[in-house]
């Protein structure tokens, strides 16, 4: 068992056996390159990933960017809001 399991109370295994989703939407400030960066420091994912979402942020409004606990889906959202991106968890 890891630390992060052990502190985990009963009340909370619906939050983490349900998906967590970050959403990230589109913005008329950002590049593309500016996008996909802050894709790679967030989720770890190649830049040319990061490019793939940001041209589906561009052309649908927003995107499904990083699925996972809550915990992490916050961690991820922080990152992406440092340089100003707007994102939103669905639970």
């Amino acid at each position: 068992m890891t630390q992060e399991q052990l502190e985990i109370s009963p009340t909370d295994s619906d939050t983490i056996d349900s998906p967590n989703s970050v959403i990230l939407f589109n913005d008329n400030i950002h590049s593309f390159e500016e996008v996909a960066n802050q894709l790679v420091k967030a989720i770890s994912c190649s830049y040319e990933r990061g490019q793939e979402f940001a041209l589906e942020i561009h052309t649908k409004g927003k995107a499904k960017v990083y699925e996972g606990e809550l915990i992490d889906c916050l961690k991820v959202s922080s990152v992406l809001e440092e340089i100003g991106l707007h994102t939103q968890i669905e639970t």
